[in-house]
């Protein structure tokens, strides 16, 4: 890394660029903007320069080996494609997560992340037979590795966060810490270590807020009534207009016993540990670039 106060990151937007659209059409944040939001937040006092990737745009151009090594880390944002699927906008993604991974750059992942990062140092990730979690992934556990591993310094033992998504990671690529569970995913999040790189990466969602998450609902409300979530239109209104209400005002104690949320998903510094401690931990005491 180069000086303190200048931090090169590349975010890999996982979307394909129309699909992204779908989620601003509704008003959401893109899906690199959350981590430029939070990153800013979580250390303001650091100069960032963000540089935004599509690799699932055959068109977009990707750093090459060399140019890798000039970044300071590199961070993974959700995407609605699937990961095990034969789709050359997939493949392209696993191979550059790859190449990082060779390089030897840190890696962060939320969610499509996690999945990229398995996959990409010899994982599997299938269709969770439960179904799609969605909004508040719910009493997400620390494993013993968990416990004692440096991304959870800070973290409760047992903690809510933010998710959506319909695959999971079942099989960890060999050498890889399984660090939290819950009774949805067996694998909420791990650290890989592949290569000369390591990937910290969560199944949840540590960037969103409460009024992102509201949005997304919106953005998925036909696959949530074909999936039972809702009853019908109106119950996703409401739902949207209590978390967007709560969003605006934190402190509300009847909204906050209506949606059963508490500190873990509406207090940034918890919300956001496992970012902080990624930066912390993995970027900023980085003082070296990686040999190429």
């Amino acid at each position: 890394m180069g000086a303190l106060d200048r931090i090169r990151l590349g975010i890999i937007n996982g979307y394909p660029r129309e699909n992204q659209e779908v989620l601003t059409r509704v008003g959401m944040c893109s899906a690199h903007g959350l981590f430029e939001r939070a990153l800013h937040q979580i250390r303001p006092e650091l100069r960032f320069e963000f540089e935004i990737l599509w690799p699932a745009d055959p068109r977009s151009l990707l750093p090459d080996r060399r140019h890798i090594a000039e970044f300071d880390g590199y961070l993974w944002t959700g995407s609605n494609l699937t990961v095990f699927e034969d789709d050359p906008r997939v493949s392209r993604q696993i191979e550059f997560a790859r190449l990082i991974f060779e390089v030897g750059r840190p890696q962060w992942g939320s969610c499509w992340g996690i999945q990229i990062a398995a996959v990409a140092a010899g994982g599997e990730v299938r269709r969770n037979p439960h179904g799609r979690e969605m909004g508040f992934a719910r009493k997400i556990v620390l494993t013993p590795e968990g416990r004692t591993h440096p991304m959870y310094e800070g973290k409760p033992q047992v903690f809510d966060g933010f998710i959506s998504h319909l695959d999971e990671v079942i099989r960890l690529p060999e050498g890889t810490a399984n660090l939290a569970t819950n009774d949805h995913s067996a694998v909420q999040a791990m650290e890989v270590r592949h290569g000369s790189g390591t990937f910290w990466a969560t199944q949840y969602h540590p960037e969103y807020t409460l009024y992102e998450m509201a949005r997304l609902i919106t953005a998925r409300g036909d696959a949530l009534l074909r999936e039972g979530f809702f009853a019908d239109r109106a119950a996703i209104e409401a739902k949207v207009e209590r978390m967007e209400e709560l969003a605006r005002e934190p402190g509300r104690k009847d909204l906050r016993w209506d949606l059963v949320l508490g500190d873990d998903i509406l207090d940034d510094q918890l919300r956001q540990c496992e970012l902080r401690n990624w930066l912390a931990k993995q970027v900023v005491r980085t003082t070296a670039p990686a040999s190429i």
